[in-house]
């Protein structure tokens, strides 16, 4: 049984809110979206990410795939249906070309996580008052990170850290990151954009979660938080304790 909690906000700074969230308790799915480009075309991006996500989840049998391999292929056909649709929407229309979104989704199945990204929105897990990022960004700077040349910190400050180097849509093929988690009784299954983490340092995330037992309630107090540092972002959130 999962208890969920979501929220989205614009923050103070944007005038439109390019995330979205969809959440499909029936089949245990979540799904967080930040869409890029220019006009309004960002949130054309993101909410169709979610909606093909969602609505290939609701049509395609998803409980009858049992094993890890083929749960992650059903994902990979569910993203890859979502990134054809934006692409050939950012093809036909200029004012829609570029568009494309991050994603972040979880599916939990018989006592595990399942989840896939692309791009820099985020999942983590709160267990025993402990907060552990579970997806890697997708971002220039993670990238510099990884070859060495910055150190994490340089990459706090860095004047391009904002740059995603995969997004969904932006390419006529993409390749979402898979990971599985082992989960337990208790835990917190955080899913956002870049919108909460941005703000709120991981600390703080920690804080807030281990005095919630309702996840609306922490949802609220985590867009709260990064409203109160500055909101130079969309929020979004979904918390989901198993």
């Amino acid at each position: 049984m999962v208890q969920i909690g979501f929220k989205c906000n614009k923050g103070i700074v944007r005038e439109k809110n390019e995330d979205a969230c969809f959440v499909i308790p029936s089949h245990d799915v979540y799904i967080v979206a930040d869409g890029v480009g220019g006009n309004s075309s960002g949130e054309v991006a993101s909410r169709t990410a979610v909606s093909e996500i969602a609505n290939y989840v609701n049509n395609s049998g998803l409980q009858e795939y049992k094993e890890p391999d083929d749960i992650f292929g059903f994902f990979s056909e569910a993203i890859e249906s979502a990134n054809n649709r934006i692409f050939a929407m950012g093809a036909a229309d200029p004012d829609k070309r570029g568009m494309a979104t991050t994603i972040v989704l979880a599916y939990i199945h018989d006592g595990a996580a399942y989840i896939a990204n692309i791009g820099d929105s985020r999942a983590y897990l709160f267990r025993s008052g402990i907060l552990n990022r579970v997806t890697k960004d997708h971002t220039y700077v993670n990238e510099l990170m990884d070859k060495g040349l910055i150190t994490e910190e340089e990459a706090e400050n860095h004047r391009q850290k904002n740059v995603i180097t995969k997004a969904l849509g932006a390419d006529i093929a993409v390749e979402p990151d898979f990971y599985r988690l082992e989960i337990a009784k208790d835990d917190i299954l955080v899913l956002c954009s870049d919108g909460l983490y941005g703000e709120v340092p991981p600390e703080q995330i920690a804080t807030i979660l281990d005095g919630n037992d309702n996840m609306n309630d922490a949802c609220t107090q985590l867009v709260d938080e990064a409203l109160k540092r500055g909101g130079r972002d969309n929020i979004t959130v979904i918390c989901l304790k198993i």
